[in-house]
Formats: structure tokens, sequence, C-alpha cells
């Protein structure tokens, strides 16, 4: 997808996957078919994913009544009049959301061990600093779910952070508030998937301010930013099929690529199994879909 030129709008960030536009105290946030992984974003698109990241994050902000957000509207009809000439490339694909100061830290939520925290909880016992018990194996449940923020990298690998770090990045007040509030968001999400078949084993939030006050930012509870394993496959000692892009990264990892630039390109079954893994979770989810 190229960068448009919107009358009115000024293209203010391109990141791995979304395009960010801002007029006044608006934004755009307009999510592409690109996928990254390992921090690389991959030669081959991902069709369809755009929408679903941003319906599905729709869905979630619509129903977060407990944790103020940035959403205004996904409704292209609702978008403004210079915007409607382009519904060829944004309708279904893009957010209209207010301005926001954005935190310096993402919010990672993990609710059972999997990717890095398996990975350190099998090195040294912990996850994301935590201690928790011995003897649990790849994609047990954790006795509770564990706040392990990381930093927020415009260029690179967002790096683990203590909570201690994180407190002096944010400020004592504002990060309890970010904690409490990724906990609550992710306790809501993991209820609602879980009545759809879905668990949400972990998940990454972005806050911002506005006006001073906390606002949840971003996209919400994707297969971009969690971990979507299907509960009647999920089973401690196993590495669960997922409906996000685990898939593409176990694919990556197992053709031998040493994740530097550039990225392989994706065989075309790989590229049609991960669209219908990010449409199942978004049918899953938001429309009550189970498979048949």
């Amino acid at each position: 997808m190229s960068i448009l030129q919107l009358p009115g709008w000024e293209l203010v960030r391109r990141g791995k996957v979304r395009e960010v536009y801002a007029s006044g105290d608006r934004v755009l946030l307009v999510a592409s078919d690109r996928l990254s992984a390992f921090d690389c974003v991959l030669p081959d698109p991902i069709p369809g994913k755009g929408e679903v990241l941003t319906q599905l994050s729709a869905f979630w902000f619509q129903r977060l009544d407990f944790v103020p957000n940035h959403f205004v509207s996904a409704d292209f009809a609702t978008f403004p009049a210079e915007l409607q000439p382009f519904a060829e490339q944004l309708a279904g694909r893009s957010m209209l959301c207010r301005k926001s100061k954005p935190l310096p830290v993402e919010c990672v939520v993990r609710g059972y061990l999997a990717g890095a925290a398996w990975d350190e909880y099998r090195d040294r016992g912990t996850v994301g600093g935590h201690e928790v018990p011995r003897g649990l194996r790849e994609a047990s449940k954790l006795p509770a779910p564990l706040f392990t923020p990381t930093t927020k990298a415009t260029e690179g690998h967002d790096e683990p952070i203590s909570w201690e770090k994180c407190r002096r990045l944010l400020g004592d007040e504002l990060a309890h508030a970010v904690r409490e509030a990724s906990f609550e968001v992710y306790d809501y999400g993991r209820i609602q998937a879980e009545r759809a078949g879905v668990i949400i084993a972990d998940t990454k939030f972005e806050f911002g301010l506005i006006d001073d006050d906390l606002v949840l930012i971003d996209e919400c509870l994707t297969p971009d930013s969690s971990r979507f394993w299907p509960a009647d496959l999920w089973e401690p000692g196993t590495h669960p099929p997922s409906f996000d892009k685990q898939f593409v990264r176990d694919w990556l990892l197992q053709s031998g690529w040493n994740r530097q630039p550039p990225a392989p390109h994706l065989p075309p079954d790989i590229i049609a199994q991960t669209a219908e893994k990010y449409r199942e979770a978004y049918e899953r989810i938001a429309l009550a879909r189970r498979p048949a």
C-alpha cells in the first residue's frame, strides 16, 4: 500500500504496519496488509490483514467503557468529507481517533508461558523478572497475569524493562495507572475471548495522554498485538497452534532465516493460511462464529 496524499491531513508516522495521519485534534490510523516479524517487514503482504486489525480493535474499543480510549469511529461513512474520495484505500482498514501524546513504554500482560517469557523461564526461572513457581511447562497458565513492560523503540527491537525502570520513565502514579489499566483490559478481553473459544495468552497495550488524562491508544487485542490460541487445542507442555503471526514466526524459524534483513518471501500457502488465521480470530471473537 503506497503512502496517500490526503488533503488537510499530514503523514506523521509510518510504522512497520500502519500509517498515521493527523489533522487538528484527530488522527487517522491506516492499517496496511504488511506483516512484521522479528522486527523486519516481510516482502509479502497478508490479504485482508489491515481490515482485521482495524475492525477487531474497533470491536474492543467500543466495549471498553471502563478504560478511556482514543477511538472515534471506524465507520468510513462518518469520516470527514475530504477523506471520502479515498474510500477504496481507507474503508475498512482505517480508524479515526483523538490525538494523544504516546507514553514511552509498551505494556505487556502475560497470562501464559509462551514466546520470550518461556525462554526466560527456562533460562532463569523468572518471567519479566518476576519469580514464578517451578515446574511449569511451555504454554502453562501462570498463577496470575504478569505485567512485563518494554521500551517503545522507534527503530529496532523493544527491550524488556523492570517495573522500577517503568516507574522512573513514567513517574510512580502514572506507572501504577497504566499497569492497573493493562490488567483490567486484559482480564476483560480474556473473559470475552474464552466465551468464543479463544485463549489470549499474552498481549501488548499502548497508552497516551489527552489533556493529562490517560487513554488506551493504537490497537487493542488483535492478532498482531496478542497471542491467540484455540482453547480446545491448548495443553500445557505443547506449542499450541495460533490465530496470529506466531504461525509465520514458526515458519521463518524453520526456514533457516537468520533474522537479518532482508526477510525471505513467504510461500503462497503460508500467506493463505496466515490470512485465514487472522480472519478466524476476528470471526470467532467479534462475530461469534465458531468452526463447524
